[in-house]
């Protein structure tokens, strides 16, 4: 069973061989499925991580792990955010992750910006990704149990199936307004990405693989 830093690092892989993909390829229709695969992967582990992972540091780590949430929540909306005392440095940028995948989500590979604006959010998110696996999962993982770890594990992959698979920065970052929010954006991104393309063999779940029970639910044949 996968402990929480297992799983929000396997996500953190994922969305990285997406990227590879795009910026590796220069054919439109692989770029396209991988770019909705990047999104789809991005939004839900972003929410994922507020509903859950972030919580968790509040819970079990004290004032320090209240910083530590805080300070993540921002790198996800990239605001800036002064350095705390009790917490590692991170870098404050003046552009919010969520606005640059929902700018991303709206473009087509044939954008001349399409690139850059994907090199834009992995360049931040990449920080982002650095400072969590080398510094908060391990905080987190000290003031777990291994049956806490695997329980959050758990609760993080649940709660990614529910959440939206776009990017809705309007949403914000806390629950329970998000969690609210989420569960009015999120059914209709699921029926939107019935008819998105997405990669044939996905390293995630595929929305697509669900295509025929999806059409039929919904009765959208």
């Amino acid at each position: 069973m996968a402990t929480i830093s297992q799983a929000v690092t396997n996500d953190h892989r994922e969305l990285e061989h997406s990227y590879n993909q795009i910026v590796n390829s220069t054919d439109h229709d692989h770029q396209e499925r991988y770019g909705n695969q990047f999104t789809w992967e991005l939004a839900r582990h972003s929410v994922g991580e507020e509903l859950v992972v972030y919580p968790a540091f509040e819970k079990h780590m004290g004032m320090r792990g209240h910083n530590m949430a805080e300070i993540d929540r921002k790198e996800h909306h990239h605001v800036s955010y002064p350095p705390h005392p009790f917490t590692h440095f991170h870098s404050p940028s003046t552009r919010e992750v969520k606005d640059l995948l929902k700018e991303f989500q709206g473009m087509k590979p044939k954008n001349e910006n399409y690139i850059p604006k994907l090199n834009e959010i992995w360049e931040k998110l990449s920080h982002h990704v650095k400072e969590e696996e080398q510094h908060d999962l391990p905080r987190l993982e000290s003031a777990l149990s291994p049956e806490e770890s695997h329980s959050m594990a758990n609760s993080f992959g649940k709660t990614k199936a529910f959440v939206p698979t776009r990017s809705h920065p309007s949403a914000g970052e806390h629950p329970p307004f998000e969690t609210v929010m989420g569960l009015m954006t999120a059914p209709m991104d699921h029926i939107a990405d019935i008819f998105r393309k997405f990669p044939d063999k996905a390293v995630s779940p595929n929305p697509q693989r669900n295509r025929s029970l999806a059409k039929s639910i919904f009765g959208l044949v």
